[in-house]
C-alpha cells in the first residue's frame, strides 16, 4: 500500500515508476494520475464524460464521430492509465466491447482499488504489452484502436514502427480508425515520422492539435486519426475549434506537407519518442 499525504495525495511505487493520485480541488470526486511527475490521466468518478485533458477530448471526439450516438463499438485501448477513455466509452456507448492492454500490473491494481470502475462485463483490462496483445488479436476484430502508451513520458520504440502499424492495420476493421496520442516538440521529427509510418498502411488520416504545437513552437500532444476511409475532416474541424482550448485539424495536402518526406520507421531503427523538456511537468512537490 502507498502513503497518503495530508493534502489527500496518494503515492505508491508501481512497475513503471512512482505513481501519484492527486485529488482535484476544483471537482469533487476527480483525480489526476501522475507517473514520475508526468500527468497521465484525469478521472471524474461522478461524471465519466468530463475529460480534463485536451488530447483525451480529441480522442473522444474521434470516437464520437465513428458511429451514430450511442451505438456500441469494439475498442482496443493500448495503454490504460486511470482508464478515463474506457470509462467515457462505457458511458456514452453502452454495450461496447472494450479491451485494455496495460503493461503495469501494480498500476492496474492501484486504479481498481482507488478509482473503481463501474460494473461493465464488456470492459476488460489485461496486464500485457500492447504489441503482444495486438499480435494475439484476430484480423478485423476492432472498430477503434487507441494508442496512448508512455513509459517515462516517452512512447516505447517498439510501438512506433511500420511493423507495429501493420499489426494495427491487420486487427482494425475495414472501416475502423486508429487513434494515437503523439507527444512531441520542435522540430516535430517524431510526429512527422509517425504520420509517414502509419500512413504507409493506413493512408487516410488527419492530425489534430494546438496550433503552436503543430507549428513546432512548443512541446505538446497531437492526435493522429488514420484508417482506410476519409476522416470526417469538417466535423473534426468544427469540434476542435469549439473546444475549451481550440485546436486545428491538418489533413489532405496539408498533412502531406507536414510529413514533409519524413522517413518511415522500422523495428531496426525505431527509437523512443522525444522526451519532454526538463521541468515541463514540475509540480513543486
Amino acid at each position: 500500500m502507498g502513503r497518503k499525504r495530508a493534502d489527500g495525495r496518494l503515492i505508491e511505487q508501481v512497475a513503471t515508476g512512482r505513481a501519484e493520485l492527486v485529488p482535484d480541488r476544483d471537482r469533487t470526486g476527480s483525480w489526476t494520475l501522475l507517473l514520475d511527475g508526468a500527468p497521465q490521466s484525469h478521472v471524474d468518478l461522478t461524471d465519466p464524460t468530463h475529460l480534463e485533458f485536451e488530447y483525451v477530448r480529441r480522442l473522444a471526439t474521434a470516437i464520437d464521430l465513428m458511429a451514430p450516438a450511442g451505438a456500441p463499438l469494439r475498442v482496443l485501448h493500448l495503454g490504460g492509465g486511470a482508464l478515463s477513455l474506457p470509462r467515457y466509452v462505457s458511458t456514452t456507448r453502452p454495450g461496447s466491447t472494450q479491451r485494455v492492454a496495460e503493461v503495469d500490473g501494480p498500476l492496474v491494481e492501484l486504479v481498481r482499488r482507488v478509482l473503481p470502475l463501474p460494473p461493465d462485463p464488456r470492459l476488460r483490462v489485461r496486464v500485457a504489452d500492447a504489441r503482444e496483445v495486438l499480435a494475439g488479436s484476430r484480423d478485423g476484430s476492432y472498430d477503434v484502436i487507441v494508442a496512448d502508451v508512455f513509459a517515462g513520458a516517452r512512447t516505447p520504440a517498439h510501438l512506433t514502427s511500420a511493423e507495429y502499424a501493420a499489426e494495427v492495420a491487420r486487427v482494425l476493421a475495414p472501416g475502423g480508425w486508429y487513434l494515437a496520442n503523439l507527444a512531441d516538440g520542435p522540430p516535430l521529427r517524431h510526429a512527422r515520422r509517425q504520420v509517414a509510418t502509419v500512413r504507409s498502411v493506413l493512408p487516410r488520416a488527419a492530425l489534430i492539435g494546438d496550433a503552436a504545437v503543430l507549428r513546432g513552437r512548443r512541446y505538446g500532444n497531437l492526435v493522429l486519426m488514420a484508417g482506410r476511409i476519409e476522416p470526417p475532416v469538417p466535423e473534426l474541424t468544427r469540434r476542435a475549434a469549439g473546444d475549451w482550448f481550440p485546436g486545428r485539424v491538418v489533413a489532405g495536402d496539408d498533412l502531406d506537407r507536414f510529413a514533409g518526406g519524413a522517413a518511415i520507421v522500422h523495428d531496426a531503427d525505431a527509437t523512443d519518442s522525444t522526451p519532454p523538456p526538463p521541468g515541463l511537468f514540475s509540480t513543486g512537490s
